[in-house]
């Protein structure tokens, strides 16, 4: 075999791709807008911190322990936005109105009751249809009761010495939850920009007829399919290095780690993505079918990642699913070796997954490919 001229032509069907993904201005617009505005939209948007909390305050109490209650919660930072009520029949409207999140009900007597030692309670309303905010919410409220109910103690018995709880958030001191999901962002953005191109590609060379013209070409398969992998890690690579430049000059996240360590991995992490991307464009005779073929991969990749839910919250028996799942693995990576310096023994770790997902796909993509061509 003439290994120079074999070099020669996928060369040749590279610069093609290249040529291809450059010309056409729908793709220009998918690599260079997209993934800014997406960046900029998840790292504001897509949080799970609670701030500016509207709070429905109902105070039948006449006494100083409702009061100091109600100053207490005032001067939180959490909550914002105060209603003050009258009587229990505005609670309900309150609520459903969505208006308020929650609402602190304060009982009459609360004062006595609790100077006499008798026990009072305190009721708090959530709005259970923002289920995971709610109860963030409440922690806060619960920290505010207890900080009192502790002065309280200490003030009736002196000689109690309470416990002093020092908290240390490591990898994350200010505890900023764009410091999560920007670095999670150079996975889930590369793997939609990268199979969107490689699931397109084939679907586009049917539609516009040149998938004839590479039938008659010497290329065999395996130079076709080198040849539309090589552009689409490039792109991968590009899309990467704009997210980390983003993540680091403009939401001031520390990079910790070791960017070789980062580069290393991202083409084993593009080569299993590129590899269900090709799998789904040789099973595509139009790109309206690959879209849809791509639709029903990332929907399940991005669930079964850990980017949304932690995985261990999942079943046993879906989170053998996450095996093989390439952007589980790559999000381990990222995150390490963004925010807490993950050694290279580590990194290899988690590249074995990748390695073990691209050696299984690729040949069948190959596999596929060559089918379609027969």
């Amino acid at each position: 075999m003439n290994h120079p001229a074999r070099i020669i032509r996928i060369i040749s069907l590279i610069v093609k791709e290249f040529h291809a993904i450059w010309r056409d201005k729908k793709t220009r617009f998918l690599i260079i807008f997209p993934p800014f505005m997406e960046v900029i939209i998840f790292g504001f948007a897509a949080t799970l911190d609670v701030k500016n909390v509207s709070i429905g305050i109902l105070n039948e109490d006449n006494g100083n322990v409702g009061y100091e209650l109600v100053q207490r919660i005032q001067g939180s930072t959490l909550f914002t936005k105060f209603y003050y009520l009258k009587s229990q029949g505005e609670i309900r409207p309150l609520i459903d109105s969505q208006k308020a999140m929650l609402v602190v009900s304060l009982p009459q007597n609360l004062s006595r009751d609790v100077i006499s030692e008798k026990g009072a309670d305190v009721q708090v309303i959530l709005d259970g249809r923002r289920t995971n905010s709610s109860q963030i919410t409440l922690g806060y409220l619960t920290q505010i009761i207890n900080g009192y109910n502790i002065q309280l103690l200490e003030s009736t018995a002196s000689y109690i010495r309470r416990p002093e709880i020092v908290v240390r958030t490591w990898f994350n001191p200010n505890k900023l939850y764009w410091w999560f999901t920007v670095p999670c962002l150079i996975g889930t953005i590369i793997a939609i920009e990268v199979i969107l191109i490689t699931g397109l590609s084939v679907a586009r060379e049917r539609e516009l007829g040149t998938f004839e013209q590479l039938l008659v070409s010497p290329l065999t398969p395996w130079e076709i399919l080198i040849g539309k992998t090589v552009p689409s890690i490039a792109v991968g690579i590009f899309e990467g290095t704009l997210i980390l430049v983003i993540a680091m000059f403009i939401f001031k996240i520390p990079f910790r780690g070791s960017f070789l360590y980062l580069y290393f991995s991202i083409p084993f992490y593009l080569l299993s993505i590129i590899g269900f991307g090709l799998f789904i464009s040789s099973m595509a005779k139009t790109q309206q079918q690959a879209i849809l073929g791509i639709f029903v991969f990332i929907m399940p990749c991005f669930m079964l990642s850990g980017f949304l839910t932690p995985v261990e919250n999942m079943p046993q028996w879906l989170q053998a699913f996450t095996v093989i799942n390439p952007l589980k693995h790559f999000l381990v990576i990222v995150k390490g070796i963004f925010l807490k310096d993950m050694p290279f023994s580590d990194v290899i770790k988690n590249i074995y997954p990748l390695i073990c997902i691209s050696a299984a796909t690729l040949p069948f993509a190959t596999w596929m490919f060559r089918k379609r061509l027969g």
